[in-house]
């Protein structure tokens, strides 16, 4: 597998390419971003469990969106029993589950290490009755979620193309994890310009979202106008994780 070294200005064409994709069938991604929302807040109704349970999901669902993207490219409209047909190679199901258990282990591994260092810091944040002094932790906290941050960044590119990989070419597990990190760094400056593009359509929505508050909208109403719009974006970000993939493996890489 060779990845590709592609310019700068990819970062931004991978999410261009994404809203062509998305405008083909914008009902079935819509449909899919509403589902994968629905997916994430049920995962939060359920403490710590939800949380785990979607970390090892996520290279699944990863999956299932490419495979969706690639109908898609190729003109075959995403029927119902479409989108979990990926999963009935049972196969292909384990190795993405096993991806998945890897993957929770990564982000507890990171967590730990990132914590590790801070930890007489968070503990002063415990008074001596038990209680927590929130304004101290919040401080606290920011050093370790620093440090996880960048080695979120590693663990992301370990896992990025994963799926893919395993799921459409049958590549080895580890064989797997090393191509992904070998394309993203091969394609870091791409992949900056595609993260803070990102970044900054969110701001935007979240600055969209503040005026219309000051504006006189109510908070609920806002949330209300802004709902939609969020799903068709998130639907927009799935939709550019296929021509990312194709741009840096090849469009003859993405069919088995």
């Amino acid at each position: 597998m060779q990845a590709a070294t592609l310019p700068l200005k990819s970062g931004w064409q991978w999410t261009y390419d994404g809203f062509g994709l998305f405008r083909q069938q914008p009902l079935a991604m819509f449909f899919w971003s509403l589902a994968v929302g629905l997916l994430i807040t049920i995962s939060y109704l359920i403490p710590l469990l939800g949380q785990v349970a979607l970390i090892v999901i996520t290279p699944i669902l990863t999956f299932l969106t490419l495979c969706a993207c690639r109908n898609i490219a190729t003109g075959r409209p995403m029927l119902l029993n479409m989108w979990l047909a990926p999963l009935h190679d049972t196969e292909t199901s384990k190795r993405l589950l096993t991806l998945g258990l890897a993957y929770l282990v990564c982000c507890l591994v990171g967590g730990f290490v990132a914590t590790l260092p801070f930890t007489d810091s968070l503990m002063q944040a415990v008074n001596a009755d038990g209680t927590i002094n929130d304004m101290l932790l919040a401080t606290v906290l920011r050093g370790p979620l620093v440090v996880f941050g960048l080695l979120y960044l590693l663990i992301s590119a370990l896992f990025w193309h994963a799926p893919a990989l395993i799921g459409w070419h049958r590549v080895k597990f580890t064989q797997a994890l090393f191509f992904s990190m070998v394309a993203c760094w091969r394609n870091k400056w791409p992949f900056l310009l595609y993260g803070v593009s990102w970044g900054i359509i969110f701001l935007a929505l979240q600055a969209i979202g503040a005026f219309m508050v000051n504006s006189g909208l109510t908070p609920d109403a806002a949330q209300l106008v802004l709902t939609p719009v969020n799903i068709i974006v998130a639907a927009v970000l799935y939709c550019s994780f296929y021509p990312l993939y194709v741009s840096v493996f090849g469009a003859d890489q993405a069919v088995r």
